[in-house]
């Protein structure tokens, strides 16, 4: 039983990291948002809700510049300040940020935030029997290489999540009568809104896939639902 504890170890601290991480950013969004507004972009988010069969979805904005939507751990679906922004100086559409929320309604939808406590949870795991391991014959880069090693299995699963999300997204907004052009068009300006290049980053260490691989997956459903 003993030569277990580590890993049991493991395990419950990452259920108690997971569980102050959601804790904290639940807090955290509830003093800094407010309800969405925008009359445009409502209009459409009922568009998606009406798709669904659900009476409304509620958005909320999440009050900092930054350029992002995200799926709270409560199912509360966020668009920033900096994607309204944006949106003000006709940077990005109406349609273009309902595709954002229809991805993070696919997050919801597929259960990621619970598939992302295991992972987390499984993470730590594999980090302490690997640095465990191999800090046995490799003394001082063994934890490096543990480190390594979860951060890559992390990525993987979430470039899984989000190339889900994009496909349940995809479809929404066909059902809805919006379509993937605006999710694929907002994809094509999403490098020059997040100043986020990933330049120089291999794939496997991304927790996001590469832009142009997410606009040919998207395309490629929209082609074969044309086709059917």
């Amino acid at each position: 039983m003993l030569k277990f504890l580590p890993i049991l170890l493991a395990i419950g601290y990452g259920l108690l990291m997971m569980w102050f991480s959601v804790w904290r950013t639940k807090k955290m969004l509830a003093e800094q948002s407010q309800p969405l507004r925008d009359p445009g972009l409502l209009a459409l988010a009922q568009r998606l809700a009406v798709a669904l069969e659900l009476p409304q979805i509620k958005v909320n904005v999440y009050q900092i510049e930054a350029v992002n939507g995200l799926a709270a751990p409560d199912g509360q679906i966020y668009l920033t300040q900096g994607f309204l922004d944006r949106k003000a100086k006709g940077e990005v559409s109406d349609a273009e940020l309902a595709s954002v929320i229809a991805h993070e309604l696919g997050h919801v939808a597929l259960g990621h935030t619970r598939r992302r406590m295991i992972d987390f949870t499984g993470q730590n795991a594999v980090f302490v029997m690997l640095s465990a391991l191999l800090n046995r014959f490799l003394p001082g880069i063994g934890v490096w290489i543990a480190n390594l090693i979860s951060g890559v299995l992390m990525a993987h699963m979430s470039r899984r999540d989000e190339f889900e999300a994009d496909a349940y997204a995809a479809a929404l907004l066909v059902k809805a009568g919006i379509g993937v052009a605006p999710q694929v068009s907002l994809f094509r300006k999403l490098t020059a809104l997040t100043g986020a290049t990933g330049a120089g980053t291999p794939a496997w260490l991304l927790s996001h896939p590469k832009t142009d691989d997410r606009i040919a997956a998207i395309e490629a459903l929209d082609a074969r639902w044309r086709d059917a």
